[in-house]
């Protein structure tokens, strides 16, 4: 498998908190329905049912799949501020992209519900203190604690991953 195709703009890596970096991954963020939108414009239904690599999703899969996944990131990182260390729920990113309604609903409802979602968690994660992004969840799935610093750069880094899975298939066959 091509790691290029698997990660095209590498892996997640940590980074110590900085002013400067917040406002980076806040960006990111606020800005990753835009940045997705532009990403499928005038795909028609068969380059939506194309895989961005071989055995990876195909392109509207990765769509719901990044509203799903983000409406997971919203919950873990309330319960972070609201909740002492709580225990996140993992969940099985295949077995949802698999779930029926990734065909029956258009893209463009996740592209919208990624538009108000992100204005919510902005305008959290805005607000928080360098302390509050210290606050942590506990990842049963990874046996580790995360805190809502980590989360937020996992996330905004999710989000241009993905968009990027789609800006490269659509490079490599010309679309």
């Amino acid at each position: 498998m091509n790691a290029d195709l698997k990660y095209p703009i590498g892996r997640f890596t940590p980074q110590p908190y900085s002013v400067e970096q917040k406002k980076a991954w806040i960006l990111d963020l606020q800005f990753l329905a835009t940045s997705l939108e532009r990403a499928i414009i005038n795909l028609d239904e068969a380059q939506l049912e194309t895989p961005y690599r071989e055995g990876g999703w195909n392109v509207k899969q990765v769509v719901h799949h990044l509203a799903d996944s983000h409406m997971n990131a919203y919950f873990r990182i309330k319960l972070a501020i609201t909740e002492n260390k709580p225990t996140i729920k993992p969940y099985d990113e295949n077995a949802w992209a698999e779930l029926p309604d990734n065909d029956m609903v258009p893209i463009n409802v996740s592209i919208t519900l990624l538009h108000a979602l992100h204005i919510r968690l902005v305008a959290t994660l805005k607000e928080l203190t360098e302390e509050q992004f210290q606050r942590l969840v506990f990842h049963p799935a990874k046996n580790s604690d995360m805190s809502i610093w980590t989360l937020m750069g996992i996330y905004a880094w999710h989000g241009n991953h993905h968009v990027a899975h789609i800006n490269n298939l659509r490079e490599r066959n010309n679309w």
